[in-house]
């Protein structure tokens, strides 16, 4: 009997350590777990979050394309128009250029010249001289030549468009 007793007391206490050893290992797994769950976190907050913006910012400066340099056409010889009457101004007197960043559509422009001539004289004769005196009549007339020029661009299955006019010199009198 008393050695049963012993016995039972001995298994108790085996188990009483082998409770505890699995109770430090499982605090210390969790221990663990909860460190690495804590540094994965602060890794994607401050370090993983930083690098997809920078990369995303390289992505889009490689497809940024350097601009193509501009490309000036003069039209030659120079307008000389007559303005419709009954304003201050008889005649016009103007100098252009036109610019694109693509060489085939200057070709184009200056291949099909009568073409762009005579439809720039048509304009020109039909503005208001009062207009074209402050700034914002040029710059309707430049609309209105960049759009006339974009349209035989069009119209002659050019690829790509004349960006801007320029008036090297306007004279009305």
């Amino acid at each position: 009997m008393a050695d049963k007793k012993v016995d039972e007391n001995l298994d108790l206490g085996e188990e009483k350590e082998s409770g505890s050893k699995k109770m430090i290992i499982l605090m210390a797994v969790g221990g663990l777990l909860l460190l690495l769950t804590g540094v994965g976190i602060s890794y994607f907050l401050f370090a993983g979050g930083e690098p997809s913006a920078e990369g995303g910012e390289e992505a889009e400066e490689e497809v940024v394309e350097a601009p193509t340099p501009a490309i000036y056409h003069a039209l030659k010889p120079e307008f000389t128009v007559n303005l419709p009457p009954g304003g201050k101004a008889r005649m016009m007197q103007l100098n252009i250029q036109v610019m694109s960043r693509d060489q085939s559509v200057i070709d184009l422009v200056a291949a099909n010249d009568p073409m762009v001539r005579h439809t720039l004289l048509n304009i020109f004769g039909s503005q208001d001289s009062e207009k074209l005196r402050d700034r914002k009549g040029k710059e309707a007339l430049q609309t209105e030549i960049l759009n006339s020029l974009n349209k035989i661009v069009k119209e002659q299955e050019g690829t790509g468009e004349v960006e801007a006019v320029f008036f090297t010199s306007f004279v009305m009198q």
